[in-house]
């Protein structure tokens, strides 16, 4: 995101301010959904570890990894604090840790879709994503404002929800699979899975600095697909 924009800095200045602010309207408001769904979820399947550390919260400052904030900005994936669940107090374990899991991007996805409601009733028109777009924000009239400030936070929870999905840890996609992994291949498992964040941030500084994009050839059509769905009527 911001790697992409620099040169909008030199271009327009104020359009660059703009789109920092939005950018980080529409993160803090996706991360905030996720993890407060993470910790609803673990709450109401009997551990409250989440909400005697005060994640069960809309606060957004209870929720923002600084590491995975600046990845969001710099290059466009990143990620919450991990919400902490004590398996030992799931009734069913595991399989209970997966429904945890898939709560987050479960949630982004279902609070994009609300937000295009006004889309799917033909109030507001959806305009193209792209950065000069969103540059232009809050310069045209206001339905216009507001149409380009909802696709961007809908963009940014249906990226963060797909994304939270690949099978990789930290991701919850890997939390997902093991709770379907049988009992007795959970070690193995979860051995494989402990070279996931290096291998996640390998794929990412490597798409940056060769321009290999396999993240988001990965993620982008389902994202472009879900975002068509959602805001087309």
């Amino acid at each position: 995101m911001l790697l992409g924009s620099l040169d909008l800095l030199q271009d327009d200045p104020s359009g660059f301010l703009r789109l920092m602010v939005l950018i980080a309207f529409a993160l803090v408001t996706a991360i905030t959904v996720h993890e407060f769904s993470h910790a609803l979820v673990s709450t109401v399947l009997g551990d409250n570890t989440a909400r005697r550390l005060g994640r069960l919260s809309l606060n957004p400052m209870r929720h923002l990894d600084t590491g995975g904030t600046i990845m969001m900005f710099v290059a466009g994936f990143g990620w919450g604090k991990p919400v902490p669940v004590d398996t030992r107090r799931l009734s069913r374990g595991h399989t209970d840790m997966a429904l945890v899991a898939a709560a987050g991007p479960l949630s982004n996805l279902i609070f994009a879709f609300l937000l295009a409601i006004p889309f799917k009733a033909g109030l507001l028109v959806p305009a193209g994503l792209s950065l000069n777009r969103v540059a232009r924000v809050m310069t045209g009239g206001f339905s216009d404002g507001i149409a380009d400030i909802l696709a961007l936070v809908i963009f940014f929870n249906l990226m963060l929800g797909v994304f939270n999905l690949l099978p990789l840890a930290p991701l919850d996609g890997s939390r997902i699979v093991a709770g379907l992994v049988p009992k007795e291949h959970t070690a193995a498992y979860a051995k494989l899975q402990r070279s996931g964040p290096g291998l996640l941030v390998a794929i990412i500084m490597l798409d940056y600095a060769l321009g290999l994009g396999i993240l988001w050839g990965t993620i982008g059509p389902v994202v472009r697909i879900l975002t068509s769905v959602a805001t087309s009527y």
